[in-house]
């Protein structure tokens, strides 16, 4: 009885553990891509769908809209703290390319706010 008892609670406990995004891309050297204007230009465009994707620009495509949606909730310390890099980097040094980005992935920018909300939360 006890062992049918631990296989349900190691079932169970499995079941409800959040899903993590893959982190088979966390080691991309993201700094090189912010400063590499051309390669950056073709990520971007791949987010847009004005260009072709590389694997891992197809990754984040298919990520990005549920990680906008739950506040990056599945997103490993690591992305977080990439994300955060690459939104600050575009919104200062590429304005145009983030204005067309949240048009398409945050058009009521609600999640813009949401992070904002997070950015002001960390400063205090």
């Amino acid at each position: 009885m006890k062992v049918y008892f631990l296989l349900f609670s190691l079932i169970v406990t499995s079941c409800v553990a959040v899903e993590k995004y893959p982190s088979k891309y966390d080691d991309v050297d993201v700094d090189r891509i912010l400063q590499n204007g051309r390669v950056l230009t073709n990520y971007i465009k791949c987010m847009l769908g004005e260009g072709p994707c590389t694997n891992e620009g197809r990754e984040l495509k298919r990520t990005l809209p549920d990680a906008l949606s739950t506040g990056c909730s599945k997103c490993n310390e690591k992305q977080k703290i990439t994300a955060e890099k690459v939104i600050n980097h575009l919104r200062i040094k590429r304005p145009t390319d983030w204005e067309r980005l949240t048009a398409r992935y945050d058009p009521n920018g609600e999640y813009m706010k949401r992070y904002e909300n997070t950015q002001a939360a960390k400063k205090t």
